[in-house]
Formats: C-alpha cells, sequence, structure tokens
C-alpha cells in the first residue's frame, strides 16, 4: 500500500518518523535492536542476508540494510536511533554516518554543524510549493501548537472575567 502524503513529507532533508513510518519499519528498527546483543551481531556478521530473513523485511529494506544505505532506511521506516545501531556494529561513529548521509566528509559535517547547520536559504522545500511554511505558522510555531496557545489563553481570559464577574456581586 503506498504511503499517504502529508504537508511535512516536502521537509527537504529528512523523514518524518509518524506512525505510519513505524508501522513500516518495525522490521528494520527490530532489526537495529537485536544488534544490542553481542551474539546477535556475530551471527549477523557471519551472514547478512540469513539473519535478515527473521525479521521479514520487504526486499527494499533487505537491500537498504545490506547496502547500508541510511538514507533509504529511514525513508522505508527506520528510525534514525535504531538504524545508528547498524552503523555501530560496522565499527561507525555517528558523525560517519550524518556525514555519510549527507554527503559530506565528516570534518565538513561537523564543521557545518558546529557553525549552525545547514542554511534554510533554499532549503524549506523539496517541492517549492510551501513546505515547512505550509506546516508552521508565521513565528515558526506548528499551526497545532499555535491553536492550542490560543485557546488557552482564550480560557484564561473567560476564567478572569468569570472570577472579576463573581467579586463584583
Amino acid at each position: 500500500m503506498a504511503r499517504a502524503q502529508h504537508d511535512y513529507d516536502d521537509i527537504p532533508g529528512t523523514f518524518v518518523f509518524d506512525a505510519e513510518r513505524s508501522r513500516q519499519g518495525y522490521g528494520i528498527n527490530m532489526f537495529c535492536m537485536s544488534l544490542m546483543k553481542e551474539d546477535n551481531r556475530k551471527a549477523f556478521k557471519a551472514n547478512e542476508a540469513e539473519y535478515l530473513k527473521k525479521f521479514h523485511l520487504t526486499p527494499a529494506q533487505t537491500e537498504a540494510v545490506l547496502k547500508r544505505d541510511y538514507n533509504r532506511l529511514l525513508e522505508l521506516g527506520g528510525n534514525i536511533y535504531f538504524t545508528a545501531k547498524l552503523g555501530a556494529t560496522d565499527g561507525h561513529s555517528f558523525r560517519h554516518l550524518a556525514a555519510t548521509m549527507t554527503g559530506a566528509t565528516q570534518d565538513d559535517y561537523a564543521k557545518m554543524m558546529i557553525e549552525g547547520g545547514r542554511s534554510v536559504e533554499g532549503n524549506r522545500s523539496r517541492t517549492g510549493k510551501g513546505g515547512v511554511g505550509s506546516i508552521l505558522g508565521e513565528q515558526g510555531k506548528p499551526k497545532a501548537a499555535k491553536a492550542k496557545a490560543r485557546a488557552k489563553a482564550k480560557a484564561g481570559k473567560a476564567k478572569a472575567a468569570k472570577s472579576k464577574s463573581k467579586k463584583r456581586k
């Protein structure tokens, strides 16, 4: 079944780990979590393709694991914190994984992050149809959070008015 499209799918450079991706990537994430145990890491390294069969991955997921295509793993439902265990099994640091995923050297990636990360200019939307702007309100807060804040403020004003009215009586 095709994944439903969401406004946040337009954010460049990431795959939002939502409930749908969580369900899609359950096998990937359980595989990665299994790598927390030394015996499982040894079994995986001894015969990677065979070990993966225990987790009922799709062919695309299996291919992404075997190729160590971390961006594809995230797209297919992997959670970055779980997939990092695969990198660690191969002896790689998280910095190495992040650099690989962004197409940078480790030093260039570290420098970029120390300097505040990627520029938002030209990096707001994959499609040019709004992307982050359609998800975030004018002050950078998610629309749902802004609506909740407005409702809370309105309730507070109503409570204050009621309290003031009772004091007058």
